[in-house]
């Protein structure tokens, strides 16, 4: 959707109050494009402030522009997509759980977002359904906006933000100006400022997927002042991979075998590397295998009777010499651990003892939306190119609001090259855009269809 600005600003006054209304405005200002557009050249490039996306809506097609801002506009047209029920989600709402520095601005623009969204699409909910913006700043106002989305609203879908930016506490202290400059990446599953479980745990009470949608322009090497495509390019894929790989390794698949993740707008290719690289990695360095890159069980007589017989001139009796400055011989530096025991097994949280418990903890959780223009989708279907013979969860889920789709009547179309060409089957592409989305969240919630035009379709499928 391309939500009408000046209607968001009166639910802003509604949920906020006229004051913070203002306040919230302003915030969303400072944090977008007036950064960027309020600066000169040389500002930009001394502050490495990233181009921001620009010219981001249709607007030579002004009927899809139009239909991405009226959901009952967008519910006229459907049919002729070819799309009989759709899951929407927000441009502005997108941006809104990146509010960094005041907490009340943050939680009442999405409250705000969130009770325009459900006026706007709840009137249509037999074929279209807006996600919820849930800010993850804290797992406590993420739970709190969660259930009022849920139990006073009626959503059925939370857009989580997977990515928090936050100040870097050590410049923060010390250099307070500099706090806005100096960010890292909280992807809430490893490493994070606060526990999330508790997030994970109220998605499975109220029976919510987790459909993560976060950027990840701005950050580390996206930083480009002059080349939005530079930034942008694979951005939503940078910022699933690290939430993946935190979900992973941080242990929530193992703990919530039965939650459901979905990372949106990013393609599959990326999830079919990670698996591939995950299990690489295990076989290495997973449990006990880590052992054998121990420093201490180098045979150092093997090692110096080596150095003395091949080592010439330059090496040759290196091992025997004596302490240097640091008090340390060359034995010690090449045999000696410093690394507590306890911190050896990278793979311990997700609970691994296997190659099938490995793919348990990545493949039946995971769903990954991509764009009907992506080749590369049909590597989720071939099973036999990795190990255990996976079948990754690809689901379509095109941005038909925004400039990557110049036809919104051409979504399925294009999607469906990939079976006139011989990539995929169309069992292969039922599942692609309608037995893994129905999965995705039937599988948290089997009355997640119920009302809606594919009720009878969903219920055929779940009882097969």
């Amino acid at each position: 959707m391309i939500e009408f600005f000046p209607a968001f600003q009166d639910y802003l006054k509604k949920v906020a109050g006229p004051e913070l209304a203002q306040r919230v405005v302003q915030a969303i200002a400072e944090n977008g494009s007036a950064r960027w557009y309020g600066r000169t050249l040389e500002e930009r490039r001394a502050w490495h402030i990233a181009r921001p996306p620009f010219w981001v809506t249709s607007t030579k097609n002004h009927a899809d522009r139009a239909t991405a801002s009226l959901p009952g506009l967008m519910r006229e047209r459907l049919e002729s997509f070819g799309i009989d029920y759709a899951i929407i989600y927000p441009t502005t709402g997108f941006a809104l759980p990146e509010i960094l520095h005041d907490a009340d601005i943050r939680q009442a623009a999405c409250r705000a977002h969130n009770t325009m969204a459900a006026d706007l699409f709840m009137p249509h909910a037999d074929r279209l359904t807006p996600a919820a913006v849930i800010p993850c700043h804290t797992p406590a106002e993420a739970v709190t906006e969660l259930e009022h989305c849920v139990k006073t609203l009626g959503f059925k879908v939370a857009m989580v933000a997977n990515v928090v930016r936050r100040p870097v506490e050590g410049v923060a202290h010390h250099t307070p100006e500099l706090a806005r400059q100096s960010l890292w990446a909280d992807v809430l599953a490893l490493d994070s400022a606060h526990d999330y479980d508790p997030l994970w745990a109220k998605c499975m009470e109220l029976r919510v997927a987790v459909t993560a949608h976060s950027q990840s322009q701005g950050l580390g090497l996206r930083r480009s002042h002059s080349n939005y495509m530079y930034n942008q390019t694979g951005h939503f894929a940078d910022a699933a991979h690290a939430f993946a790989k935190a979900l992973f390794f941080g242990g929530v698949t193992a703990r919530f075998p039965n939650l459901n993740f979905a990372f949106l707008e990013c393609g599959v290719a990326w999830g079919c590397t990670l698996y591939s690289d995950l299990i690489e990695r295990w076989k290495k360095r997973g449990g006990e295998a880590v052992e054998q890159y121990n420093p201490t069980k180098l045979d150092i007589d093997y090692l110096s009777k080596m150095f003395d017989q091949f080592g010439g001139n330059v090496l040759a009796g290196r091992l025997s010499q004596e302490p240097g400055p640091q008090g340390q011989t060359p034995i010690d530096l090449l045999a000696t651990s410093k690394d507590d025991p306890a911190t050896l097994d990278d793979f311990a949280a997700a609970n691994i003892s296997s190659l099938t418990e490995l793919h348990d903890r990545f493949v039946p959780n995971f769903y990954f939306g991509c764009e009907a223009d992506d080749p590369m989708t049909a590597t989720a279907f071939k099973s036999d190119w990795f190990p255990l013979k996976p079948r990754f969860k690809a689901m379509l889920g095109s941005d038909i609001g925004h400039w990557d789709v110049t036809d919104m009547t051409k979504v399925l179309q294009e999607a469906f090259e990939m079976v006139e060409e011989g990539r995929v089957t169309e069992n292969d592409f039922k599942d692609f855009v309608f037995t893994n989305p129905v999965s995705l969240h039937a599988g948290m919630n089997p009355d997640f269809f119920k009302g809606t035009v594919v009720e009878k379709e969903v219920d055929e499928l779940l009882a097969g």
